[in-house]
């Protein structure tokens, strides 16, 4: 004999709906992971420095390189200073791209002093630390380099195992941690990078799809897919 099916009435069941909804956000709440892109559209970002085309598809943010710009970032509206940043990227195997944390630009030319040496910054240059995105055969990806700023920090020509953890043309898992001066990456489970440096403590996080000059070498069109981005601050 079949068990009668008792079907709720369409209110109790949007309210049962909206019930579990709240609960995976409290619990979500409670964890302190808070999603940084929500798979659906751009709020909570804006696009600096270069004309990179950015969209959203499948629930991923996609950039796309062009030609004649500069280095594009999109990048948080909102500043993050000790923090655990979580999410996965898939990028075409010849694109170089990376993702900005504790990163900033000014809205005019600026000149600074830092480490002892004086750098001008045009208005809208993003610049700070970024985690290098690098599928070429350097197998750079998971290194630390200063955008716009000093240039490499960490390499990773010493460091076998996490030039290894890449994974050319699948999904792959990016870990940052900065709490105070202290910074570490991970590439899909791999340390990456371990070091101390206090140039900047808090800043924007940003992704970077690379200038390809006027496309004569680098043809546009080169694409790289951000998605799952999440953040807990520390």
């Amino acid at each position: 004999m079949k068990t009668p099916v008792t079907l709720l009435p369409r209110s109790t069941a949007v309210f049962a709906f909206g019930a579990s909804l709240l609960l995976a956000s409290a619990a979500q709440a409670a964890d302190g992971w808070v999603n940084l892109f929500n798979g659906k559209n751009l709020d909570g970002w804006e696009q600096h420095s270069g004309k990179a085309k950015y969209r959203i598809e499948d629930r991923a943010i996609v950039g796309q390189t062009v030609a004649n710009t500069g280095n594009s970032f999109l990048c948080t509206k909102k500043t993050y200073g000790d923090f655990a940043l979580e999410l996965e990227f898939k990028v075409a195997k010849e694109m170089n791209s990376g993702i900005q944390f504790r990163s900033e630009f000014y809205t005019q030319d600026t000149e600074k002093e830092i480490k002892g040496k004086k750098k001008k910054f045009p208005a809208d240059r993003v610049f700070g630390y970024q985690y290098e995105i690098d599928p070429s055969a350097r197998a750079f990806t998971g290194g630390v380099y200063d955008e716009a700023r000093r240039g490499w920090l960490v390499e990773l020509k010493d460091n076998p195992a996490a030039q290894k953890a890449f994974k050319q043309g699948e999904w792959n898992k990016v870990r940052i941690e900065c709490k105070g001066d202290h910074i570490q990456t991970w590439i899909n489970g791999v340390k990456a990078a371990d070091f101390h440096d206090d140039v900047t403590l808090r800043g924007v996080i940003a992704l970077q799809v690379h200038g390809i000059g006027d496309g004569t070498k680098r043809k546009p069109g080169e694409e790289i897919r951000w998605r799952n981005i999440r953040l807990k601050e520390l």
